[in-house]
């Protein structure tokens, strides 16, 4: 056990040390605009969030479920569900239509338990490096802060937020020290689920 474990810890590392390395050879992108900020936008299911399915009146079709990593959800009566990438009104349209092949007129209620879905990674010159649940709009510095904050070697000139696109991999550089000089506002961006924030040492 304790050897597997060393292994794990030893491939955290690897996988930290190649994504520095990528963070700081990668040209940096200019601030996306925060279009987001204050949007209310409705929440996408995603693996491995846990899901309350409710159906009235029928106990026994009523299931707490993880979605796999296949996307999909076991539901009683209907087998596999594809879960990933539907908010929660469109997976309870899918449920409920299926159902009525079976009940009458079924109440379907989908509830997020558990957005486990939703996160950012912190690698490098922090305290506590690892995934942190996005549970509200947070900004580079304010998850670096959830974090433990900087540690003694950290290089915050040169902080990079690696986002995956259907482009590919866009690198975002945020200078902590410009921006506490009052330079380079626009640098403290809103930070999205699957963000991974690199802080080079």
């Amino acid at each position: 056990m304790a050897m597997r474990r060393n292994l794990l810890v030893a491939f955290g590392w690897l996988i930290a040390l190649a994504l520095l390395g990528t963070a700081c050879a990668r040209p940096a992108a200019d601030p996306p605009p925060d279009e987001l900020l204050g949007l209310r936008v409705p929440y996408v299911i995603g693996i491995p969030d846990i899901l309350r399915i409710t159906v009235w009146k029928n106990p026994e079709l009523s299931v707490e479920v993880p979605v796999r990593s296949d996307g999909k959800i076991s539901v009683p009566l209907l087998d596999d569900i594809q879960a990933e990438g539907l908010t929660p009104a469109e997976l309870k349209e899918v449920i409920s239509g299926k159902l009525a092949e079976y009940i009458s007129s079924p109440s379907v209620t989908v509830i997020v338990l558990q957005a486990n879905s939703q996160t950012v990674t912190v690698v490098g010159g922090v305290l506590r490096a690892g995934t942190l649940p996005l549970n509200r709009q947070m900004r580079v510095l304010e998850v670096i802060a959830a974090v433990g904050g900087f540690n003694t070697w950290a290089n915050r000139s040169d902080i990079r937020v690696l986002r995956p696109t259907p482009e590919g991999m866009v690198s975002y550089r945020f200078n902590y020290s410009a921006y506490v000089a009052g330079k380079e506002p626009e640098s403290n961006i809103l930070v999205e689920p699957g963000d991974t924030i690199v802080i080079p040492e």
